[in-house]
């Protein structure tokens, strides 16, 4: 399990960076080095997210994270790909479209997978799947999907929350000006893409800008 014993039942960090190859490949920040900025930076779990086309170099930075995260006793997440995790050993968050969790679970065994949600009937279903943690979203606009879920709002999350006991991890367009509201509508996580890419793409504004959010979401309640 990524070399990490976990606890039971699975408590979700508070801050849940995402590492989106597009979105990094676009402000020209590369992967690696952000990885290891944002685990200097002392968050306890770190997703890889890439959409397009997987590629051999795709499943070797992965793999390259999956170490990282290993060594420094973080929870390494992978994107959607059931069958990369079972090679690397990792946890897996899955979306609507994706192999559905009864059919991941079958690849990956005990290890740990989120589920995305966006409505009401989804995290009602997802609550019955064999998964750790479910996420909600989008709460704001945003603009890390091509295709966004309408959005949800604080008032409907803060509804929502009780549908579930499950770990619930707040997504889209979350800032860290907004984030304690969001913890104020009861999430128990902000996942964060977009918002955590720093302004200028130095491993040292990476470090600076997460330690920003940790603080920010450990303060938060």
């Amino acid at each position: 399990m990524n070399g990490i014993p976990l606890p039971t039942p699975f408590r979700l960090p508070r801050f849940y960076p995402i590492l989106d190859t597009e979105v990094l490949s676009g402000r020209g920040c590369p992967v690696p080095m952000a990885a290891e900025a944002l685990i200097d930076a002392g968050v306890r779990i770190l997703q890889y997210r890439h959409k397009q086309d997987w590629t051999q170099a795709h499943f070797d930075e992965a793999k390259q994270l999956a170490a990282l995260c290993d060594e420094a006793g973080v929870l390494f997440v992978l994107n959607d790909r059931a069958d990369f995790a079972r090679l690397l050993k990792s946890a897996l968050h899955v979306g609507q479209d994706d192999l559905s969790p009864a059919a991941a679970r079958r690849l990956i065994s005990d290890e740990v997978m989120g589920f995305s949600t966006h409505n009401r009937d989804q995290l009602a279903r997802g609550n019955e799947e064999a998964v750790e943690y479910l996420s909600i979203g989008p709460i704001f606009q945003t603009g890390s999907k091509r295709k966004p879920d309408p959005v949800v709002g604080l008032e409907r999350l803060q509804e929502l929350r009780d549908i579930t006991e499950k770990p619930l991890a707040a997504i889209g367009g979350i800032t860290l000006e907004n984030a304690p509201q969001v913890f104020a509508a009861k999430a128990d996580s902000v996942a964060v893409i977009s918002g955590i890419v720093p302004h200028t793409c130095t491993r040292k504004a990476w470090k600076s800008h997460a330690e920003e959010w940790l603080r920010v979401c450990l303060q938060s309640g």
